[in-house]
């Protein structure tokens, strides 16, 4: 099915069920069905088709939520633009989307307008369309006020841009535009994600995932976490213009689930704030994340006995720190987890039930056929060799956006993802990342893990 089509239950079956807890402000489950369909009928009157890109750049705020829904609803495809990227790189993130016809559209804060989306609208010939808002566009009028005469909020002028359509998200389109679902016939085979990764090497490149893509990875992690579902809260760090934060939030959608907006991951006092009124069932955070709310006083003294999971993803996670989380959150919590952005992200977990190592990124998941092979040669490893992670399975992209020849580098004619990533499985089949291919060291023609000088420099 469509990623529009696995949200209907939760979108209409509970309208009154909390959806998303923004800065004291909540959203129903039914208003985001109505904004999103807003926000849909909003890109079909510009006349955007099936087909077309909307870029988000924008933090973890509302309105990247019903955005990415909308976007989804009339057809189009997502692509997730950091709001921390230069003004050079997203000029070429936008032209690149926009190089094959597509009408480009991009969600943006204010004060990234002001910044940078004024000065290089003249070199985006494909960008229609400028959809603006602030961090504070779902607060009182008081505290959006007051947040920016003190700097909380940042803030940036709007002005017209000359041959493109610039309009307010909160003013020109909530409110305006029917909250009817649109008619766009959307099959799992379509587009939903051109999601850019950097990778270590080149120009930022655009992985084409499609709604089955995204909502097979859905099903086989909330499977293997025994996740159902039910009136529960999640929170995340994660940017959701990150594949990880994306996917977080897709998952708290599907399942129904409400979600804490986390707009700035580094305000841990926030964090805890959030974590005690909400009390989640799953925190989900990058392993640096974790390490600053261990250092957070506050942290350690939450009651965090309505915490099943935390999950860990995107880096390593040294293995002193993890110890230290479990002694605070409880043992055998924590659960880290493999992906990437070509992946739709997940391929390797630890089990839920059953034993966790830490250390250890876990097993290969549902549906995924997993192998290690010597990244010379091809060939696969002995047990207990280190070797590349190649990953087959419903969840690899289609390839690489406009680039065909990187497309063949990385996809084999067996249809193996090649992920750069070099693990070792040991006896029981548990997975452990000890280098990336690219970063490999050779000192006097030994072949040195980068991994090993990091392990060796945390303790």
């Amino acid at each position: 099915m469509s990623f529009p089509d696995s949200l209907r239950k939760s979108l209409s079956e509970n309208p009154q069920r909390l959806a998303l807890s923004f800065l004291g402000v909540e959203i129903t489950f039914g208003e985001l069905e109505n904004y999103s369909n807003q926000f849909a009928n909003m890109l079909i009157d510009q006349g955007f088709n099936k087909g077309d890109v909307v870029g988000i750049n924008l933090p973890n705020i509302p309105e990247y939520v019903i955005a990415l829904i909308g976007t989804h609803k009339a057809g189009c495809i997502v692509s997730g633009v950091s709001p921390l990227l230069s003004a050079v790189q997203i000029q070429y993130q936008l032209n690149d989307l926009g190089a094959k016809g597509k009408k480009v559209a991009l969600v943006t804060l204010d004060a990234v307008f002001e910044a940078h989306i004024n000065k290089i609208a003249p070199k985006l010939p494909s960008l229609a369309l400028v959809v603006t808002t602030s961090v504070g566009g779902f607060l009182p009028k008081i505290k959006q006020v007051l947040g920016k005469l003190i700097g909380k909020i940042p803030k940036g002028k709007i002005t017209p841009i000359e041959g493109k359509t610039v309009l307010d998200f909160h003013k020109d389109i909530l409110g305006k535009f029917s909250t009817e679902l649109p008619n766009v016939d959307i099959t799992p085979d379509d587009l939903a994600y051109i999601q850019y990764t950097g990778g270590t090497t080149g120009p930022p490149k655009g992985a084409m995932l499609t709604h089955r893509n995204a909502v097979s990875d859905l099903l086989i992690v909330q499977s293997w976490l025994d996740w159902e579902r039910g009136d529960y809260f999640a929170l995340s760090g994660f940017p959701f213009f990150h594949i990880a934060g994306l996917f977080f939030c897709e998952n708290c959608l599907y399942l129904g689930w409400g979600q804490c907006l986390i707009p700035n991951p580094r305000d841990t006092d926030h964090i805890c704030k959030e974590l005690e009124k909400y009390k989640p069932l799953a925190l989900v955070n990058v392993p640096s994340l974790f390490q600053i709310l261990l250092k957070n006083p506050n942290f350690a003294e939450l009651d965090h006995s309505s915490l099943e999971v935390c999950i860990s993803a995107a880096s390593p996670f040294p293995k002193e720190s993890q110890v230290e989380l479990e002694k605070i959150v409880g043992e055998g919590k924590l659960l880290e987890v493999y992906g990437m952005t070509e992946c739709s992200p997940l391929t390797v977990m630890n089990p839920s039930k059953g034993e966790k190592k830490l250390g250890h990124i876990g097993l290969p998941i549902l549906n995924v056929d997993l192998k290690l092979v010597d990244p010379e040669t091809d060939k696969i490893v002995a047990l207990g060799e280190a070797g590349e992670i190649l990953v087959k399975g419903p969840m690899v992209m289609q390839g690489y956006y406009n680039k065909p020849e990187e497309t063949k580098k990385a996809i084999d004619d067996e249809e193996f993802m090649h992920t750069g990533d070099v693990a070792i499985m040991d006896e029981e089949g548990y997975l452990r990342i000890v280098d990336r291919t690219k970063d490999m060291i050779i000192v006097s023609g030994f072949k040195v893990f980068s991994s090993k000088v990091e392990d060796a420099l945390s303790k």
